[in-house]
This record gives C-alpha cells, structure tokens and sequence, in this order.
C-alpha cells in the first residue's frame, strides 16, 4: 500500500514534533477543476499535492517538503509550486536541513504551461538553500516522474528510494501512448538507478528515519565543544633504511589493510553511490563519515576491487568534492591503487581529462582536504586524489608515476630491473617526506598486514586528529599553504 503524506511523516519524524506551514489553497474559478480539486481532497486527507512544515528526526530540527499522490497523482500546480518555494526558502532563512519526499506524475495538466514553468523558480530555491551550505535530502517514492524528478527530485545532497518505485522522465503510459510501444522494463526502477549511480540507496521507508538521522548528523553536525587543538605531528622517528622494493612488495601483499578496514574504525560512515548522472565506478568508495568527532565527505581507492579506477570513478570523488564544498565540511582522500584503468573504454571515457579536473578541483576547493597514502599509490588514479592541505602516508606506502616494471621497461627495457628503478625514482614514503609532498608518516609495526586491526585503528585516529586541526585553520592560510606546496613541488630537483 502506497504511504501517504501524513503517515510517512509521522513514520519518519519525531512524535508530535511536526508543525505545519501550510495555509488553506486559493479558491479556483473554474467549477470543472474546483470539483475534480475537492474530490481529491475528500479522497487523500489533504488540501494539496504538497504538504510542508518542520519538526524533528532524532532530536535535529528539520524542513519537511512531502508529496501527497494520492491528491492528483501528486501532480504539481500553481499552488503546490508556489508551497514548495515558500518552504525551502522558509528553511534557508531558518537555517534548516530539508527533507524533500516526492511522489509524484509531474506538472498537473489542468493547468498547463503556467504549472510546468514553476520548475525553475523551485530549482533556484533548492540551489539557493544548497548555496547557503545547508544540507538537502531527496526520499523518491512510487512513482516519481516527469518535472519533479527534473527539478526538485534530483538535486540532493544524499537520495534515497523506496524499493521497486518507478523512476523516470517519461512515465511509461505517456512513453506508450506517444511512441506506441510500452518502454523496456525494469529501466525506470529505484534498482536500476541506483545500479547506474543516481540514488545512492534503495530501503523501506521503516530504514527512513534512521538513514535520515545518521545523513542530518553527517552533514550538520553539531560544533563540537572549543578545545586547545594541538597541531599534527610530523613524520616520527627515523623511517630511512629499508629498500623501496621491500616496501613496494609489502603494499601488495594480498591481506594489507585497506579503506574499509579503516572505515571499521570511524565513528559512522553513510556510503554514497555514483556520480549522480548515471555512473557508478567499481573502484572508488564515496561516503559520508565521522573520524572522532569531525564529519567528513571521504573519498577512497578500493584496493579489493575487481577493476582499477576508471574514469566514473574519478567522477564520483568529483562529485564529493562538490558535496564537501556546498556544505563546508573537510575532504579527505584515501590513495591505495595499482593504477588507472588502461582500456579504449577509459580513453573515450575522458580518463585523462578526469585527472586533471581532479587534480584543478582538489586545488581549488575551499574546504579543508587532507590525503592518505594508504599502499600503493600508482599513476594517474593516486595523483588524482593527492593534493591536499595535509598528505599522511602510511611508512610502506609509495607514490610513482608507473608500476615499477612498467617504469622499468621505459627506461631499462627489462622489468626485471623494477626494484632498481623504484630505488631511483624516490617513491619511499621518507623521499616524499624529504620532497615536501608528504607532511607525517605512520609507523607499520613492522607491516600493516601484521597488524591489521591495530594499524586501521591508529590510521582512523591520526585523520580524526589531523581533521580536528584542520577545521579550525583558516580559510586564507590554507590557501597559501597549497600555494607555498606547489612552489615547493615546481623547485624540486630531477631524480
């Protein structure tokens, strides 16, 4: 059975927190409209296809925008327009979080062309409410099609959907009725978006509440309380001495802790999905987490995934750039790859110029970053996610332009010859510390893969240490430091 309006917020927000925004719809002249508008009243309980308001989830004020479907299918007028901007603007100048719920067949056509061009006033109040640095979850339900899924339905900072839910632009009787065949199935599918990368979850509405909370204290979290903030160390103790092939063959060890061993250790981690334009990579980890008490949009190499990085990987920790810009919390990367995917399908696929917009958009980003070089950091798919505020690399970790067998066959013709090129090419986690491109190392004792649990742990608590730092630092000195970081980087001297 369908939820409505009222039943999905009373499942999904605090007992008898809610507080209604709405005032009574003005009266319509035409009798025909008026009547099919009070009949629809009678039938779904509610004045309108929209219902607004606030209240709270989890103790956390909230804005509320919920479609009524059952009221004309949900269908988008003057009015529920006109609602719909009220609140979410209503929400910005209180400072709120927004929950957006829509179900809904899009632009209601009794009233035509001035209905269907409310989508962009209603889209300028969302990106103004998303300027404004406020968090903006999208809870799609069965269906959800046409202008709202254009407009209000897509633009989220976290979205979710309802499972089986029919997704779509075109509705598949409109498809039918216009082209005269029915659409393929299982395309316009809650499981099929979130396969292609645009919800970044498909649950019931009972897991609602609880993903809402757990997204809310993610984006804004509360300040945590004024402390002496002590700066981060640097590299400790002498970490010269072993050979850069040993380390290079420790990073590939199969049981070497990666990303989600030290995701285990943070406070919470909400994973994301995609790019939010209908890619998912394989090989990428975007997700929502808290390191101690310091909410953060991560980014990482998973090093247990079937394929390297590819370009829609790329796009993903793209996209979470964005999500760490609009709502000011700190970025942090996690390098630990074999390289980038080297296929016809990543070269059309704009791998390279997906570097480089990485490479322009970790520089440019004005909220905190900070990298960890986690294992292997290899090519193009490391360097893409390095440049940062802070960079900690892990005492084995390493950072070359090629696979050393690869470099080797460059400049030697002999792969055979990698561990003598790995020395040459200074890629030690202690040669980048002397270059300047690292700032601290993490002691293995004596390698990750020995200690799994352990080195996950201390890795999860020296970010939630360097992010404390770096929260509190300022925007301008920031900015300086990365440009003090290039210049450093431009004035090293050639292997």
């Amino acid at each position: 059975m369908r939820a409505g309006a009222a039943s999905l917020i009373a499942a999904v927000l605090d007992a008898g927190s809610f507080v209604t925004w709405d005032a009574p719809p003005p009266p319509v002249a035409d009798d025909g409209y008026r009547a099919a508008l009070d009949a629809a009243a009678r039938r779904s309980g509610a004045d309108e296809s929209i219902v607004t308001g606030e209240g709270r989830i989890a103790g956390r004020p909230v804005a509320v925008v919920c479609s009524e479907y059952e009221f004309l299918g949900g269908s988008i007028g003057a009015t529920a327009a006109n609602r719909i901007v009220a609140a979410v603007e209503r929400a910005t100048a209180a400072r709120l979080p927004l929950l957006a719920s829509a179900a809904s067949g899009g632009t209601r056509m009794q009233e035509g062309t001035p209905a269907f061009v409310r989508m962009a006033p209603i889209v300028a109040a969302v990106a103004a409410h998303k300027a404004a640095g406020l968090p903006y979850l999208v809870h799609l339900r069965h269906p959800t099609t046409g202008g709202v899924l254009a407009s209000w339905g897509s633009l989220g900072h976290v979205t979710v959907a309802e499972p089986g839910a029919l997704i779509g632009f075109l509705g598949p009787s409109v498809f039918e009725a216009l082209h005269g065949r029915p659409f393929p199935p299982d395309v316009q599918t809650a499981e099929a978006l979130h396969e292609h990368g645009l919800v970044d979850a498909v649950l019931p509405t009972s897991l609602l509440r609880g993903i809402a909370a757990r997204a809310l204290a993610l984006l804004a979290p509360e300040p945590e309380p004024d402390a002496t903030v002590v700066p981060p160390r640097a590299a400790p103790g002498p970490v010269a001495g072993r050979p850069a092939w040993e380390s290079v063959r420790r990073t590939r060890r199969p049981d070497r802790p990666g990303l989600h061993a030290v995701l285990r250790h943070a406070a919470d981690a909400l994973p994301l999905s995609g790019t939010g334009a209908g890619e998912r990579g394989e090989a990428l980890v975007l997700a929502l987490v808290r390191f101690g008490g310091t909410a953060c949009v991560l980014a990482g190499h998973d090093r247990t995934a079937s394929r390297p990085p590819a370009p829609a990987d790329l796009r993903t920790a793209r996209r979470g750039m964005r999500l760490a810009a609009e709502l000011g919390l700190p970025f942090v990367t996690v390098i630990d790859t074999t390289g980038a995917e080297l296929s016809p399908a990543a070269e059309w696929g704009g791998l390279a110029g997906e570097i480089a917009r990485c490479l322009s958009d970790l520089q440019e980003l004005p909220a905190p970053t900070l990298s960890v070089l986690l294992g292997q950091g290899t090519g193009g798919a490391a360097i893409a996610l390095l440049p940062a505020d802070r960079v900690v690399a892990a005492r084995h970790a390493w950072l070359g332009p090629l696979p050393p067998e690869g470099a080797a066959t460059i400049r030697y013709g002999d792969p055979g010859r990698a561990p003598e090129i790995t020395e040459a090419q200074h890629v030690r986690a202690v040669d980048l510390v002397r270059a300047g491109v690292v700032d601290r190392v993490l002691d293995e004792i004596p390698d990750a893969a020995d200690e799994p649990d352990a080195f996950a742990r201390r890795v999860a608590g020296v970010i939630a240490e360097e992010l404390r730092h770096l929260r509190h630092g300022d925007a301008a000195a920031r900015r300086a430091g990365r440009v003090a970081r290039g210049h450093r980087l431009a004035e090293l001297p050639p292997a």
